[in-house]
């Protein structure tokens, strides 16, 4: 198995018969994405021949590395990706296309995909209003973001500025 990139660190996805599936899918959410490498179980191995044993894309600049080798491991919320969005509708881009089809919301903008890996798409202006050192108001932001599933930016700014 030869992996290159320049990332020192890749994340190693386990899926369960649907390592193809998630790997168009996310390269079709994610700009900038494309599937690296694609290598399939041959005949005589321990899952059919000609399901994707394991495979690597890139998304939107990060290397991952998944893998098709059954059901004894899941995703849990304890990993997730945190997907930075400088605007609203980078927010619902992602949130829509990861909750459709079986995924999940959840709450802070926090989400399950339709394989079960968590997401949090996160406006950048979490960020930048954290880091602007008024904790009053920040933490106002902050009260309201802990009543949203998906995040308002307009809602996140409006509670900062009240």
């Amino acid at each position: 198995m030869s992996i290159s990139s320049k990332q020192g660190i890749i994340p190693f996805l386990w899926f369960d018969g649907r390592c193809e599936e998630a790997m168009n899918f996310y390269t079709s959410v994610f700009p900038d994405s494309q599937i690296n490498m694609l290598n399939r179980w041959a005949e005589g191995g321990p899952f059919p021949a000609g399901q994707v044993m394991q495979g690597s894309v890139t998304l939107n600049g990060l290397t991952m590395h998944m893998f098709d080798a059954g059901p004894m491991f899941k995703f849990t919320e304890a990993t997730s990706f945190f997907v930075s969005c400088k605007d609203q509708a980078e927010v619902d881009h992602y949130w829509n296309s990861l909750t459709a089809d079986g995924g999940q919301e959840s709450m802070c903008g926090w989400l399950k995909d339709k394989f079960g890996l968590s997401w949090q798409i996160v406006p950048t202006i979490l960020g930048e209003k954290s880091a602007a050192g008024n904790p009053q108001r920040t933490g106002k932001m902050f009260q309201a973001m802990m009543q949203m599933k998906k995040m308002d930016v307009a809602a996140l700014e409006a509670a900062y500025n009240s």
